[in-house]
């Protein structure tokens, strides 16, 4: 059914969805801090594996809390090749989720492994 449509009826029928908990903001950027550069050009194509990995930082919300979540993908096999789920964002288990990704794919060396991420 389409989302308007779940909008009108409950318009209709005078109800409202439950909301839990005021809005949680998971993401204060610095300002300060400079961005990296693109160094694949949103250009997420490529030939073979193991050629380039994206990584992503993202947090989902359980009963307990919100969890952390790190995870790779090696773009040309659109798979997700490491990660790790977190109580509290340190560097220490985004680095596993990278090792864990080079242990399954074991780049080889010739090939120049790129790694993107934002910030």
């Amino acid at each position: 059914m389409a989302r308007c449509t779940v909008a009108w009826l409950m318009k209709a029928m005078i109800i409202q969805n439950i909301i839990r908990d005021k809005p949680y903001k998971t993401t204060i950027p610095d300002k300060k801090l400079p961005c990296l550069p693109d160094k694949v050009n949103r250009l997420f194509r490529v030939p073979a594996q193991n050629m380039l990995c994206v990584s992503d930082l993202t947090n989902v919300a359980t009963w307990k809390g919100f969890v952390h979540v790190a995870f790779v993908i090696d773009a040309s096999a659109r798979k997700i090749v490491g990660w790790r789920v977190s109580t509290s964002l340190h560097a220490g288990f985004v680095l596993d989720a990278l090792e864990q990704a080079v242990h399954e794919r074991r780049p080889t060396k010739g090939i120049g492994l790129v790694r993107h991420s934002n910030r």
